[in-house]
């Protein structure tokens, strides 16, 4: 045994600088329109895992709006004037009889919320509330709904695909983007350039309302109905002060029941024209056959009449730390998070080797707070880098008969030591190996790597996937000492304790707040 790891050390630096030596080479265009692909071809199996990205995220809404980029995730699946209706004529009529009423709706509406802010009424959603006009106008409008509901061709964009051996079609909106992505047979690429280039020139936003409810109910149920999801929100939305970032992806409960139509239009014109788009293919396929079917079909976007502008309001620094006190269904916890950096920043390395010093079974959090401690039965850290800023965030779960006032006071101690005592060389260097082959192995993977490349590019450069692990080989000691004592202070931080209800048996579960994968991307 011995033997054997003497040669695992000493193979150890060859291995490290083959890794390090990988690079992925990438084939960049970009159309006239403005829309960018990125194209790495791979021979073998005869598919392609393909996909394309919006720069738009919640990030880029506005009070009132909010929840608008993740219904847009929805509403691309809807179809377009070829794909998802029996009768498209008579589908564009209902859509525009909906808007109009949906006008007349909101008017009743807001006479309700102004009877609410006077106080004379308790709940402006309440049917005892309405007027006689009111209740008509929402008679004639579940009516064309039931009417539209028979005109549609269920699901046909996805049933398109997936007769043509489609897999894994899917979406996901972040604060920073919005992505669409699928894997299609190598011998039905055109039909992918063909289908996203459609629902992009095309759109028709059928069904809008009704996917209103289902955002809505999505919102229930991953944030109304959870243990801690509404404590979760909360103190995300505490801990962003002025930035954008302080709301849920998802959108605020009022903004979802408001949304127009024709105000996500406008976001829709802005944010998914061909110049804020940026499309990726890995996998067998020819380079000039790709290029060709980008010109014939995407090229027929027209490019904005704008181009999107940087989001303006940054966050402001903190001046005091920040805590939040709950009860929820679930067992004693603590959560610190601090501000740091954008994605991409030149401290950003040193922040996520201190996160891979600090987590998993061989971290240090672990071995202190659970081991040796015994105040915490899960402990955690990880760095969450979006465009415009970042944080950092650690937690546990507090032990049987510990608090979470332990579990905080042991992981700050456990930060204060980083700060203090310069990590040791041989505990630094096994952290970038492991992360080195993590990096390696997302490499792998064609789908993988396209999601990669397209997360990379959104905030930034797809070109720092073949920087980040050299970023990360070039952390020394004093870097985590430095970063570790910059950011980590009294007044940058935001504390959430979580206490269990009286009488819940709460499961045994990690805060809904963190820690979430990087926005910049597989890490």
């Amino acid at each position: 045994m011995a033997r054997r790891i003497a040669l695992l050390l000493l193979s150890l630096p060859l291995l490290v600088a083959s890794l390090a030596g990988q690079r992925v080479e990438v084939e960049e265009f970009t159309l006239d329109n403005g829309m960018k692909f990125l194209l790495l071809p791979r021979e073998g199996d005869p598919n392609v895992a393909a996909g394309w990205i919006s720069k738009f995220g919640s990030v880029n809404e506005r009070p009132g709006v909010t929840g608008v980029a993740h219904l847009f995730e929805h509403m691309m699946f809807k179809g377009t004037r070829t794909i998802g209706s029996k009768d498209i004529e008579r589908d564009l009529a209902i859509i525009e009889e909906l808007d109009a009423l949906r006008a007349e709706i909101e008017s009743e509406r807001a006479g309700l919320l102004e009877k609410q802010r006077r106080g004379l009424i308790d709940d402006p959603d309440d049917p005892a509330n309405r007027s006689a006009e009111h209740n008509a106008l929402l008679a004639r409008f579940e009516k064309l709904i039931e009417e539209q509901h028979e005109l549609l061709v269920k699901d046909e964009f996805s049933q398109i695909y997936t007769t043509n051996g489609g897999s894994g079609m899917n979406a996901g909106t972040s604060n920073d983007y919005t992505i669409y992505f699928i894997n299609v047979p190598s011998n039905k690429l055109e039909l992918w350039f063909w289908m996203e280039s459609d629902r992009l020139a095309d759109p028709v936003f059928r069904e809008f309302y009704a996917e209103r409810d289902v955002v809505r109910e999505e919102r229930r149920l991953r944030t109304d109905s959870t243990p801690t999801g509404k404590l979760d929100e909360q103190f995300e939305s505490m801990f962003w002060q002025s930035s954008p970032y302080g709301w849920p992806v998802i959108g605020w409960p009022s903004d979802l029941n408001a949304i127009t139509r024709a105000e996500a239009m406008e976001y829709f014109d802005l944010y998914y024209a061909p110049n804020n788009l940026v499309a990726a293919l890995v996998g067998d396929f020819e380079l000039d056959e790709v290029k060709t079917l980008a010109r014939r079909y995407f090229g027929r976007l027209e490019r904005g009449d704008r181009p999107p502008g940087a989001v303006r309001t940054r966050e402001v620094e903190q001046q005091a730390e920040q805590r939040l006190i709950g009860k929820a269904e679930t067992r004693p916890q603590a959560s610190i998070r601090f501000h740091t950096v954008p994605d991409a920043h030149v401290d950003e390395p040193a922040l996520i080797v201190l996160s891979a010093l600090l987590n998993g079974r061989t971290g240090r959090l672990y071995k202190s707070l659970v081991l040796e401690q015994k105040v915490a039965v899960q402990a955690y850290a990880g760095v969450d880098g979006r465009k415009y800023d970042g944080s950092f965030m650690l937690g546990g779960v507090a032990a049987p008969g510990s608090t979470p006032e332990k579990v905080e006071s042991a992981l700050l101690a456990e930060i204060d030591l980083l700060g203090r005592e310069p990590v040791g060389e041989r505990e630094l260097q096994k952290v970038k190996n492991q992360q080195l082959a993590g990096d390696f192995r997302k490499l792998e993977s064609k789908f993988g790597l396209m999601v990669q490349l397209l997360t990379y590019e959104a905030l930034g450069d797809w070109a720092n996937i073949n920087a980040f692990s050299d970023r990360i080989q070039a952390v020394t000691p004093e870097d985590v000492q430095r970063v570790a004592t910059q950011y980590f202070t009294e007044t940058n931080r935001t504390v959430a304790l979580y206490y269990t209800k009286e009488g819940v048996g709460p499961p045994g579960r990690m805060p809904q707040g963190g820690p979430r994968p990087p926005q910049g991307g597989p890490r």
